[in-house]
């Protein structure tokens, strides 16, 4: 199949395509190779993807319409993933301007640019963030949405622009709401390789709501099989599904135990971000019946591979 990728050099999009291209599908890619991040790590995967040569890739950012325009010209796929976008809660207060670009701006003109194209199916990620705070668990795709930040929001504007898209033009669009995603080739401002490169700096890591929150962990290999197995479905009885493991961790139980497998103990506790949500805890049953996912990786597993990846390799690139 010819698949198009966006943000090819983001966390999810990279662990997607490297799985794509063994399994010999033509792979087209671009991403802008924003600095929100190392753009060490995002060139470092970039450089492992071109090894293969089924794949192609172009610095291209989203909001710049014209080149997207020009990129996309002749060029028709089978499966689009939109994974591209500004990412991260609490960067959204500091430049609210770069959510608006990439993900309003950016999905806004994407979306335009393929209505006259004949892909079988496109698949975009939203987020679980998109629930904000209840105490109505596990969380549920038919839930009432409460947005705490403008990430969120951008997040919802997408869910419900791809809705409207899918049934003016007649396409196949499905959203994917992932939960705290993690593991090899992670993103330096999620909580482990966070705490991973302070432990190698030997610096305090500073644990925002002293740890008394929970997170939905889902391990990155999880997620591409899920990916995966999407490409084969024909018939999707919902618009949007969760992405998570449905095992809810404490975040004190997680320090807790990459102190036992680290011996790093450099913890400071600091206060309630306000931003943040206090537990997302997602219901996972509708991909789970369709894609037959039989079970997932048991946490303290994938974080031990995290941890292994990171000092064999991942530490090259903070």
């Amino acid at each position: 199949m010819k698949i198009f990728v966006t943000g090819a050099a983001g966390f999810i999009g990279f662990s997607l395509t490297k799985s794509l291209l063994k399994k010999n599908h033509e792979v087209y890619s671009i991403d802008n190779m924003d600095n929100y991040y190392s753009t060490k790590l995002k060139r470092a995967r970039i450089q492992i993807l071109r090894k293969n040569k089924n794949f192609y890739f172009e610095k291209i950012d989203l909001a710049n319409k014209k080149k997207l325009e020009k990129y996309l010209k002749n060029k028709e796929f089978d499966v689009i993933f939109h994974f591209a976008a500004q990412a991260g809660v609490r960067y959204s207060k500091k430049r609210p301007d770069k959510y608006i670009k990439s993900n309003l701006i950016g999905f806004s003109n994407l979306l335009s640019l393929l209505k006259n194209k004949n892909f079988k199916i496109m698949f975009y990620s939203s987020s679980s963030s998109v629930y904000g705070d209840t105490n109505i668990f596990p969380l549920r795709e038919n839930a009432l949405l409460k947005p705490k930040n403008l990430y969120a929001k951008t997040k919802i504007k997408n869910e419900n622009e791809a809705n409207k898209f899918a049934k003016i033009f007649g396409k196949k669009i499905i959203g994917l709401r992932f939960f705290t995603v993690y593991g090899e080739w992670g993103r330096p401002d999620m909580l482990l390789i966070k705490m991973l490169i302070s432990m190698s700096k030997k610096k305090y890591f500073e644990l925002n709501n002293s740890g008394d929150h929970y997170r939905d962990f889902t391990y990155i290999n999880d997620v591409v099989k899920i990916l995966i197995k999407l490409i084969s479905k024909k018939k999707f009885n919902h618009k949007v599904y969760n992405i998570c493991s449905s095992r809810p961790i404490f975040i004190k139980k997680v320090v807790h135990q990459f102190k036992i497998l680290t011996g790093y103990k450099l913890i400071k506790n600091i206060k309630k971000n306000k931003l943040d949500v206090y537990k997302t805890y997602g219901d996972n049953q509708k991909i789970i019946k369709l894609v037959r996912v039989k079970k997932f990786t048991n946490f303290n597993k994938g974080l031990k591979n995290t941890i292994n990846w990171y000092k064999k390799i991942g530490y090259r690139f903070f």
